[in-house]
């Protein structure tokens, strides 16, 4: 009995040095940073400056369908340099230039047609050349009385029918010439092809669309005015044109207003014609300008007013905090930023940010640069 309290003793001794042992480590470890829920808004572009500004479609200045004249199979279609080598059917988006021959229809018909019709007045051309002699014979008869007037009459009458059967001839030759030449749809000015709609080996007729062709040497920028602004928009107007897609201005001068409101809208349309020799402005392109005729200002990049902070290392700036990243857990970086004007609760960002850019909105001043975020949706 007396052995077994001191080894009894030993053990507590031994367990509580463990104890101790494990409480130290335990105090050894860092605590986990918890990552910081915010909330984020993306960089975007408002329209900057006031004004009256109005959004116009692109549109080309003259825009047609080209239809066959003449009935049959498709025998060839202009061809271009294809980029991947040889050659290719032209399509949409390539420059056609003037008189091009788009499509040629197969021609042994109307060939055989032109023939014939040549070959009916060279018969008509020798009936009359009979008809002539026969009657310039009579008349020199009749007026030495040799002749009677019934001859006369009938010599001057088949004289008269071989020249109409002449005429009739030379039309059909020239119908017939027409219709060979319809048979090549060719382009009546230069442009861009906006669509082709045949095949070679399709079968055509008169109202056959094959192509669409588009001249965009000028454009318009067509948009709508309502009855109160009318009187703001005369024919010859300037108006300087802008559009997201390009970086500079283009001027304008107003070519058209029309006569009457649409029956939906309610609005007048306008169309500015623009110079567009290197095509930079495509059909389709969205632009904008001001009903007084102004440049309108570039777009400006705007932050909500929830993100700006104060720059912590520069106490008379501003900065906003970027979560940066693709994961669940995002990187918060510091951005120094040059603000402008105010838009509600937005304010102008002139430096320091992007567009696209994720501004930390809510959560702004509880984090510091290089912390680890959570975006709550």
């Amino acid at each position: 009995m007396s052995c077994s309290v001191p080894q009894r003793q030993l053990r507590l001794m031994i367990l509580a040095c463990s104890l101790a042992a494990l409480a130290g480590c335990k105090q050894e470890e860092p605590p986990k940073a918890v990552p910081i829920p915010v909330e984020t808004a993306v960089v975007q572009t408002i329209p900057a400056g006031s004004g009256t500004k109005y959004s116009a479609n692109i549109a080309p200045y003259a825009q047609v369908d080209l239809a066959f004249q003449s009935n049959g199979y498709i025998d060839s279609i202009y061809q271009v340099p294809n980029p991947s080598g040889g050659r290719r059917n032209v399509d949409q988006g390539d420059w056609i230039p003037k008189e091009t021959v788009l499509a040629v229809v197969k021609q042994q018909n109307y060939l055989d047609r032109l023939q014939q019709a040549k070959a009916q007045l060279a018969r008509a051309q020798a009936e009359h050349e009979k008809a002539r002699l026969s009657f310039e014979r009579v008349s020199a008869l009749y007026a030495t009385q040799s002749a009677t007037a019934p001859d006369y009459d009938s010599a001057k009458a088949q004289l008269d029918s071989t020249a109409a059967s002449v005429s009739g001839g030379e039309a059909q030759v020239s119908e017939a010439t027409v219709a060979l030449d319809n048979c090549f749809l060719k382009a009546p000015f230069s442009g861009w092809l906006v669509a082709r709609n045949v095949e070679l080996g399709s079968l055509v007729g008169p109202a056959t669309k094959g192509f669409t062709l588009a001249d965009s040497s000028s454009v318009k920028a067509v948009f709508g005015v309502p009855d109160t602004y009318m009187n703001r928009v005369r024919l010859g107007q300037h108006f300087v044109v802008s559009t997201d897609a390009l970086p500079r201005p283009f001027d304008g001068r107003v070519s058209a207003i029309s006569s009457s409101a649409d029956q939906k809208s309610r609005v007048f349309s306008v169309e500015v014609t623009i110079p567009n020799p290197r095509n930079v402005l495509k059909p389709g392109m969205i632009a904008s300008l001001a009903l007084e005729g102004q440049r309108l200002p570039p777009a400006a990049l705007v932050v909500p007013l929830a993100a700006v902070i104060r720059n912590p290392g520069h106490v008379d700036s501003f900065a906003v905090m970027i979560a940066e990243g693709n994961d669940d857990l995002k990187s918060v970086r510091l951005r120094p930023i040059e603000l402008g004007d105010t838009y509600g609760n937005m304010i102008v960002a002139r430096s320091g940010v992007d567009i696209g850019d994720r501004v930390i909105t809510t959560g702004a001043s509880l984090v510091k640069d290089g912390d680890k975020v959570r975006v709550s949706p």
